[in-house]
């Protein structure tokens, strides 16, 4: 069993931001999301696309704003358990909490906060009958190791981010890579669809445009799919494969949390915005775009200031016996659980006796 000071449900910017903010109050995060990696959808849907509303940032990238949370989180080494689902919430007699996740990880502590972005993630499956028979085996809906596509055969759908850098990546992995969009134009960042283009054209990708997979063929293990295109007088294409990869982005669902016993609001979590984003379940707070109340800006710079405000409560359920005096880090510095300090050089001023 994992045993921490703050479970957090969901490693989206939020999640994260929560690490550093916990970590200022020496207080240890161990970090469950459903997705293969952190980031949320700033990772796994749009790590490319500009976000204008970070304070200091006039342009970010999604993918980068990850990676830079990633960086500032680094001295409070948090754990994570990715590609698991929270499943339950069980409260002990202490007033703590296990959350497990779907493959039985078991987490323990006295504190858990829901950073869950819109809820958990489930993918939005092409309507191809027996696509349920071949999940699994050779149909996958997100890519967790590359390296399991090495020198195979590999079909891809989709038209964003997500399916170009992924088609792009895979070029040097599998032994081909095909890439299916019903549109001619694509909808990611140009540099990608330009370098997808070029791929194309050195025979690395096989571009099917205007064109969507309608058939999945296989006996025990996915064998081909068949590739049909807008034009009813354009004969299909049966395209041997070893793995077909449909990227056409996940749906938001509160999933399990709503049988938690959470006060839900129009699929948002209800939390006491007048004090400290705590839910009706005591020890247990709602952060960012998963939370609802009154006045509530579904932004990620108010998922931060959430976070802030939260731990500071946190900190008084975890070390009730402690009086926590805050410090700015313009004067305290940050200390890392690494052994790491960072802090403003101090000034030298020199009398002038």
């Amino acid at each position: 069993m994992i045993k921490t000071d703050i479970i957090i449900i969901g490693a989206g910017p939020t999640g994260l931001f929560t690490v550093f903010e916990a970590g200022l109050l020496k207080l240890k995060c161990h970090l469950i999301d459903a997705l293969a990696q952190p980031g949320g959808q700033c990772s796994e849907i749009y790590p490319k696309k500009p976000i204008y509303d970070i304070p200091a940032y006039p342009e970010i990238l999604a993918g980068t704003l990850v990676d830079n949370l990633m960086e500032q989180i680094k001295p409070f080494e948090p754990g994570f358990t990715l590609g698991e689902r929270a499943e339950t919430l069980d409260k002990q007699e202490d007033g703590s909490y296990i959350v497990t996740t779907n493959k039985g990880t078991q987490h323990h502590a006295p504190v858990v906060v829901i950073a869950g972005g819109l809820g958990s993630f489930e993918p939005r499956k092409p309507m191809i009958p027996n696509i349920g028979l071949f999940e699994s085996k050779g149909v996958e809906y997100m890519i967790k190791d590359p390296e399991q596509f090495r020198d195979k055969k590999v079909v891809i759908s989709g038209g964003g981010d997500s399916a170009l850098d992924w088609a792009i990546f895979l070029a040097d992995v599998a032994s081909e890579v095909s890439l299916v969009h019903r549109r001619n134009e694509f909808r990611g960042a140009l540099d990608s669809v330009e370098k997808a283009r070029e791929l194309a054209k050195l025979g690395k990708i096989q571009l099917y445009t205007k064109a969507e997979v309608k058939e999945i063929h296989g006996k025990d293990d996915l064998h081909a799919v068949v590739i049909k295109y807008n034009d009813e007088e354009k004969e299909s294409t049966y395209v041997e494969t070893d793995f077909f990869i449909p990227l056409f982005g996940l749906s938001p669902k509160l999933g399990p949390l709503g049988n938690w016993g959470l006060e839900i609001e129009k699929n948002a979590i209800k939390v006491n915005n007048a004090k400290d984003y705590q839910t009706n379940l005591p020890g247990v707070f709602a952060i960012g775009d998963v939370n609802t109340y009154p006045g509530k800006l579904k932004l990620i710079l108010s998922g931060f200031h959430e976070a802030a405000v939260m731990c500071q409560f946190a900190y008084q359920i975890i070390n009730p016996d402690k009086r926590f005096v805050m410090k700015y880090t313009t004067v305290g510095g940050v200390q890392g659980f690494d052994g790491s300090k960072k802090e403003a050089k101090k000034e030298v001023v020199q009398s002038i006796n």
